[in-house]
């Protein structure tokens, strides 16, 4: 299996274009630059899954020979979107996409009834709607993906009354060597049952996007901690990291005031265009 980081920021990237604090700043000054998270995913090379669409899907893909079309005029090697979550800053990016002759498109129920792209995307290309409901589906190239929802925090846009499965983990296996991959970017609590998710997996990448629990308030003087936003800081998580020590861990999705985004981390942090090899 091949990983692809396509983005490893949080929504508005980094530098934010409309943000001068400290993070951006550095950001600017140093030429760092982190697109919106999302990942590419593939089993034999040829047929490759993207996990979220990020509003800056359409630079990413350009950046990633991997995904070129070709040989014909509109064949592409995406077969599909696997979404992690309803937010803008995880679904803008499927727009760009219409363009596809076919689209398919994999989310539990409570994303898919509530994204208000299905409608429009209908106009424009043969959409094929995918429910993960946390029974094992098989992909093309030879891999299954096992969504776990681990969080209930709806996207301001959505209307309530439509499920509580709003933020999902996914665990992308390949069925050849069976090596694993565990996607979660987006955790708002550590539980008994994403830690038996996670374990025997080969590499994870977790929620990067704050590093302290303090970090809003003191970079940004925000009354709301990280996990009134959905998300479990880098420093809360790291203690569970000890139970499972044949896991490389990375941490991606990273705020603009989270400082490892633009300088030195301790810990292992995803980077735009990173592969990784399981």
């Amino acid at each position: 299996m091949r990983v692809r980081i396509l983005g490893s920021a949080a929504g508005g990237g980094l530098p934010q274009w409309n943000c001068a604090c400290d993070g951006c700043t550095t950001a600017r000054r140093s030429g760092a630059n982190r697109t919106q998270d999302g990942v590419a995913v593939t089993g034999d090379g040829t047929a490759w899954y993207l996990i979220n669409a990020s509003p800056d899907l359409r630079t990413q893909l350009l950046s990633t020979g991997d995904l070129d079309p070709g040989p014909g005029r509109r064949d592409t090697p995406i077969r599909g979107v696997l979404l992690t979550t309803a937010e803008l800053d995880h679904t803008i990016g499927l727009f760009g996409l219409r363009e596809a002759e076919r689209l398919d498109v994999y989310a539990t129920p409570t994303i898919l009834a509530a994204l208000p792209a299905v409608p429009i995307l209908r106009r424009y290309t043969d959409l094929h709607l995918h429910e993960l409901t946390g029974e094992p589906l098989t992909l093309d190239g030879g891999l299954t993906v096992h969504a776990l929802t681990v969080g209930a925090k709806r996207p301001r846009y959505a209307d309530p009354g439509r499920g509580d499965a709003w933020v999902s983990a996914l665990r992308l296996l390949d069925q050849r060597t069976g090596r694993s991959f565990v996607y979660a970017t987006c955790l708002p609590t550590w539980t008994d049952a994403f830690d038996a998710f996670l374990a025997g997996a080969d590499v994870a990448l977790l929620d990067g996007t704050f590093s302290t629990e303090d970090e809003p308030a003191r970079a940004a003087g925000l009354t709301r901690t990280p996990r009134d936003m959905g998300h479990l800081p880098i420093a809360d998580a790291l203690p569970e990291l000890r139970h499972h020590p044949g896991v490389r861990f990375l941490f991606g999705h990273l705020n603009n005031t989270n400082p490892f985004a633009a300088g030195p981390a301790p810990v292992d942090v995803a980077h735009d265009g990173q592969e990784l090899l399981l």
